[in-house]
């Protein structure tokens, strides 16, 4: 290929045993111990010119056999960095080294790290250990250390595919909004350029109507074969819950999200099989769709700038929403447009993320969310919030009851127990569900936390490590916890819409001293919902039949814990954003909110404005 001899012609020939493409990435292998080690000025000439990412990495005869490589490496490195497993993937020349401290294989400046590539001619690539034991996180990466084979041929059919001249009878930019357009859930947007077809999140809507639960593949538009990559924003299932389908159906390329949202979106996505089959109700992928999304992954983390189509760069930023939550960049063409894609966003510090990112240097389209987009949506400050809910969680334990917290498994669930963890909170803390599986994903990307949270986690402090944190498994352990002391129990799901915090609710709802707090929405039709309404009896499931359970406990909502912004954080983003859009599209909310907030826009910063509905399409350039 063109770009492959354009590498070869900038560098010494005697130094260049191949070139090889690995997705965006061109790897160039070397037999010349010096310049593996030394090439990085003569490669950043080469970088400068292109424009292209370029790696050198040794040839396998050049490496240290791998169990002397083992054995250096536990040389090199101290035992207080807890390596739990080195794996070796020899066709590519790379080293995977498992620790609980990856700040100690580094080392101070790099020096462990350059010393173990200097002694052992590998190419280290370091992950951490999760804090709390993850199957997820362990299950992942055992599935994509087991393809590597598989996995160096799909990324360079992905590198052909983006590097290779492509002719098209398109000369424009367009979107096709195929959901999550004036409604909120599945998310999906079709991205055509002159070369390349995108899609931005492909997300279910959790509850809904047959009708409307998923986007709208079926248009003559869109056609899974021809597409380029899917892009996913962040792991919730409004965003991502549709993406294995299209593995199933025709989809051979890659999808693209950081590392924690890969992570959390396999969680997810077969929690949402599991649940649907209790349900009696047929999911719209199998376990083999989601397998099929992990093996395709390519993650990439913030500010990392990859080309995804031909024409086409992709950089996530922080999203200040959900872990790994990322604002989409798409620049494309030589400066032909960029455009940035919100997904949902946070615009103020939380207790567990930084405030979305800004300072973007060119945008001409911004597709903003817009859920809580109308004038009168505006959230209590996040310390007032969180006052109330230790105020009514204090009381209820002073007068001998129990705390049930319904949560969403991944975010707010979080935020609770970083905040109980951080006020020096003693009662014992039970957790349950799919809460713990999350939170311990949580623990194996502290970069993606705020700065704040990220500082504590590396000197020693993590709140999730907290040990009034205990979880919940069995029937028995659910038993004990309802029967001993005052305590706080936080399990899914949210809306109480099924999930173990029923059977929680059926053992304590009928006592006074107890509380039921909610922390997140409650959306309409739910019991949740109901509960807040001033229901009083509710219809359960006891012993296979059906009954009325009369609540006695405090019923307590809890505002300002949400991962999105409000009204105003959302203009203070637009208003602080580096650069000006031409123009701004609202999606992620009802019909009148999109269309509100639209017209508060065009009235606040002068410019083009769009509401658009799902199936429209919108030429950009």
């Amino acid at each position: 290929m063109e770009i492959i001899e354009k590498v070869k012609n900038n560098l010494p020939e005697d130094l260049v045993d191949r070139v090889e493409l690995e997705g965006c990435e061109i790897v160039v292998y070397t037999k010349d111990k010096l310049f593996f080690l030394d090439a990085a000025e003569q490669v950043r000439d080469v970088v400068k010119e292109l424009k292209k990412r370029i790696e050198v990495r040794p040839t396998s005869n050049l490496a240290l056999p791998e169990e002397e490589t083992k054995k250096k490496i536990r040389e090199v490195i101290p035992e207080e960095a807890g390596i739990r497993e080195i794996r070796f993937q020899p066709d590519r020349s790379i080293v995977i080294i498992n620790a609980e401290k990856p700040g100690l294989v580094i080392g101070r400046g790099g020096e462990s790290f350059q010393k173990i590539k200097k002694e052992t001619l590998w190419v280290p690539r370091i992950e951490r250990t999760p804090e709390i034991k993850s199957n997820v996180v362990k299950s992942i990466r055992k599935l994509l250390h087991t393809e590597t084979s598989w996995r160096k041929k799909f990324l360079k059919k992905v590198g052909e595919d983006i590097f290779s001249e492509r002719k098209t009878n398109r000369d424009w930019v367009r979107l096709t909004f195929l959901g999550g357009y004036r409604e909120v859930g599945r998310s999906c947007t079709l991205v055509e350029t002159p070369k390349s077809k995108i899609i931005m999140d492909c997300g279910v809507k959790v509850g809904g109507s047959e009708s409307e639960a998923y986007p709208y593949l079926q248009i003559k538009e869109f056609d899974p074969t021809e597409l380029d990559a899917i892009i996913v924003g962040h792991s919730h299932l409004d965003h991502v819950g549709m993406v294995p389908y299209l593995y199933e159906y025709g989809f051979e390329g890659p999808v693209y999200l950081t590392p924690p949202a890969l992570d959390l979106a396999t969680m997810l996505c077969l929690d949402y099989i599991d649940v649907l089959r209790k349900n009696g109700a047929q999911p719209p992928f199998t376990a083999k769709g989601v397998k099929e999304m992990v093996k395709h992954s390519i993650t990439l983390d913030y500010n990392e700038v990859s080309d995804v189509g031909p024409d086409v760069r992709l950089t996530f930023q922080q999203a200040g929403h959900l872990l790994g939550s990322s604002l989409v960049h798409l620049h494309v063409g030589q400066g032909l447009h960029n455009i940035v894609y919100t997904g949902d966003i946070k615009f103020s510090p939380t207790r567990l993320f930084d405030p979305a990112f800004t300072n973007f240097q060119r945008i001409e389209t911004l597709i903003v969310e817009s859920t809580y987009g109308n004038p009168n949506d505006k959230m209590p400050s996040r310390k007032d919030a969180e006052r109330s809910l230790l105020e009514i969680v204090n009381r209820t334990i002073e007068r001998k009851g129990k705390v049930i917290i319904p949560s969403f498994g991944v975010g707010r669930a979080q935020q609770v127990m970083c905040l109980l963890s951080e006020s020096d909170f003693e009662s014992p803390v039970y957790i349950d569900g799919m809460i713990w599986d999350a939170t311990a994903i949580h623990t194996a990307y502290p970069e993606y936390l705020s700065n704040r949270l990220e500082r504590k986690i590396f000197q020693g402090d993590n709140p999730f490590m907290n040990e009034i944190f205990k979880k919940l498994t069995t029937p028995d352990e659910r038993k004990r916890a309802w029967e001993n002391e005052p305590c706080v129990i936080l399990s899914t799901s949210g809306m109480l819409t099924g999930g173990p915090v029923m059977e929680h609710i059926k053992a304590l709802g009928e006592d006074s001293k107890n509380t039921l707090i909610f922390v997140g929405y409650q959306g309409e039709g739910t019991l949740g919902r109901r509960i807040q309404k001033g229901w009083k009896e509710i219809q359960i499931k006891a012993g296979g039949k059906q009954t009325v359970l009369k609540l006695g406990m405090e019923i307590q909502t809890v505002s300002g814990l949400s991962g999105h912004s409000d009204r105003n954080q959302l203009l203070n983003f637009v208003s602080r954003l580096n650069s000006k859009p031409e123009r701004i599209i609202t999606c992620h909310g009802d019909n009148n909110t999109t269309l509100n907030f639209a017209r508060g826009l065009h009235k606040i910063f002068r410019l083009e404005t769009i509401s658009p509905k799902n199936l429209e399409t919108i030429r950009l350039r």
